[in-house]
């Protein structure tokens, strides 16, 4: 039985390994973010650096949101299906009865 999840659940560590590499990536850009406002005609590279900067940083966000929710969505899935699949294992063993894969 369980061996037929491990594609899957492979698949799960995959893609949650991308959302804490995702995480680690984000935190090393914002490391760089300046938070201090510019203003000066002499500082407006620094705008436009910000301008950059802030525009990574959401479409990392956007990722980081869609793919976490995809991999808690398809860890609660996997989860689902392994403790139906061992329900039936258990209730087909105590009677006898054979599990149709």
């Amino acid at each position: 039985m369980t061996h037929t999840l491990i594609p899957y659940a492979l698949v799960w560590a995959v893609l949650t390994i991308i959302v804490i590499a995702m995480a680690v990536y984000r935190r090393s850009i914002a490391n760089q973010e300046d938070d201090t406002l510019h203003i000066r005609d002499d500082e407006v590279q620094m705008v436009a650096q910000q301008g950059v900067l802030a525009h990574k940083l959401e479409v990392i966000d956007r990722w980081g949101k869609i793919l976490t929710g995809a991999a808690v969505v398809f860890g609660v899935v996997l989860g689902g299906l392994y403790v139906y699949w061992s329900w039936l294992e258990l209730n087909a063993s105590s009677s006898n009865l054979q599990i149709i894969r």
